[in-house]
């Protein structure tokens, strides 16, 4: 495992009753940014309360302007494999930016990350770019470009950035906040969008029957990550993969969060590399960025090609590649070793087995779910097998444990449809205390389940 720097590891968590700072900047950035925040479900929105502005991390731990800190539960909605601020990484980016910042050329260190992405993961070219919305975006131009086909396929309840023709019922934020899925969109741009429930062989095999000649690409997240953790059955992916084949459409699986997270080689190093299956094309950000925007997409070697400069499909980017970001994801992938998965999973499974712990003392319904280290928690009688089954989750008695762990120095995804992260910095301090704040967390939830507010 990485050195977690314990000797600067913060004092366990106080939080201040009136977060009287983080307010004050909530209002100005309400003031002059839609919603006060720049990704919707940083709002709190879905919680209620005051988000709270963070000012620094170390390790496994956040800091906020009002000097409250709390053991990190989301490590930047994943990016944060080794933790905040590890020293390493730190090193490599500082010594980077001294280069420069951005030179608009090639460079070496995009050379290198895209040789570790390669040998990781069953792609065979990357191409690089600066968030997981373009990487979807382009993937999906590619595989029209190269099927000369329009319909792509997608699963309720399955995230893949806000591309117009993806955003029919998605998961994430805007399960969060309930907001319709196409306002702004144009009919025309998810007309050509096949919308099925996750983990539904049988719809899948109508619609192929239905519109196969049609069909360019299948996409899906490898392990859904966006309506809450909810793994694909055993075979699911392989059967995705077989039927796209059989109709000659591209199958593309969106690791933009399992990527290097679920395990060293994302999600595809659990199901597909043991099944003997391989994506046409994949998706990766969040961990391949080391904590920087930076994203990609990549495949077959035949499909790539279509892509400028080498074939007619565009796609450009001014800071795709940029030395900083690639820098950073260079370093925290040649950092992730087995011993760091394998902290991480076990860090994992004593946190489920404290939540399942807690919520069952307090008679609480619930069901935790994993997809490799990351997982959730939804707050009704599971399985969970798609998007119908996760809505039934209980939100108001989510919100209710949401604020009594914050209370507890405990930062939670704010959202009950979000997947909990824990980093190799996660040691048993950290553990400690959210063990600790738990059980009182899980009463509070089962309070407001009962509406006895």
């Amino acid at each position: 495992m990485p050195d977690a720097n314990p000797a600067t590891a913060p004092n366990p968590p106080v939080t201040p009753v009136d977060p009287a700072a983080s307010r004050a900047l909530f209002e100005r950035a309400q003031a002059v940014t839609p919603g006060g925040v720049n990704s919707p479900v940083r709002a709190f929105s879905a919680v209620g309360g005051t988000p709270r502005f963070i000012r620094s991390a170390q390790g496994a731990w956040l800091t906020d302007v009002d000097g409250a800190r709390y053991v990190d539960l989301i490590c930047s909605w994943g990016p944060m494999l080794l933790g905040h601020a590890h020293p390493e990484v730190l090193a490599a980016v500082s010594a980077a930016v001294a280069r420069g910042t951005s030179y608009g050329t090639p460079t070496e260190p995009e050379v290198e990350l895209a040789e570790e992405i390669v040998a990781r993961t069953p792609v065979e070219k990357v191409r690089f770019v600066s968030s997981g919305t373009e990487a979807t975006m382009s993937a999906i131009r590619l595989a029209r470009g190269f099927t000369g086909r329009d319909v792509v396929v997608k699963f309720a309840g399955c995230y893949h950035g806000h591309v117009d023709a993806l955003l029919a019922s998605a998961g994430s934020g805007l399960a969060t906040l309930a907001v319709p899925g196409t306002p702004g969109v144009p009919e025309s741009s998810t007309a050509l969008t096949v919308v099925l429930p996750y983990n539904d062989r049988a719809a899948v095999e109508a619609a192929f029957a239905a519109h196969g000649d049609r069909i360019a690409c299948l996409i899906t997240e490898a392990a859904a990550g966006n309506m809450g953790v909810v793994p694909p059955e055993p075979g699911f992916n392989a059967f995705l993969a077989d039927i796209c084949r059989r109709h000659g459409a591209l199958f593309i699986t969106d690791e933009v969060m399992t990527g290097f997270r679920a395990t060293r080689q994302g999600y595809w190093g659990i199901d597909g590399a043991v099944e003997g299956w391989t994506p046409d094309l994949v998706t990766f950000g969040k961990v391949m960025g080391g904590g920087f925007p930076a994203a990609a997409f990549g495949g077959r070697a035949d499909v790539m090609s279509r892509l400028a400069p080498e074939g007619p499909v565009y796609q450009a980017g001014t800071l795709s590649g940029n030395p900083i970001a690639t820098t950073a994801g260079l370093t925290t992938l040649r950092l992730a070793d087995d011993a760091v998965y394998d902290h991480i999973s076990r860090a994992a499974e004593t946190v489920k087995q404290g939540i399942a712990e807690a919520f069952t003392a307090a008679g609480v319904p619930h069901v935790v779910q994993s997809a490799g280290t990351m997982f959730s928690v939804f707050l009704c009688e599971g399985p969970v097998r798609d998007f119908a089954d996760a809505s039934r989750t209980d939100v108001g008695a989510y919100a209710a444990f949401f604020h009594a762990m914050l209370d507890r120095g405990v930062y939670l995804p704010p959202s009950a449809y979000e997947a909990w992260f824990l980093s190799a910095a996660h040691d048993e301090q950290a553990l400690d205390a959210v063990l600790t704040a738990l059980p009182d967390a899980a009463r509070a939830a089962a309070q407001a389940s009962r509406g006895d507010r």
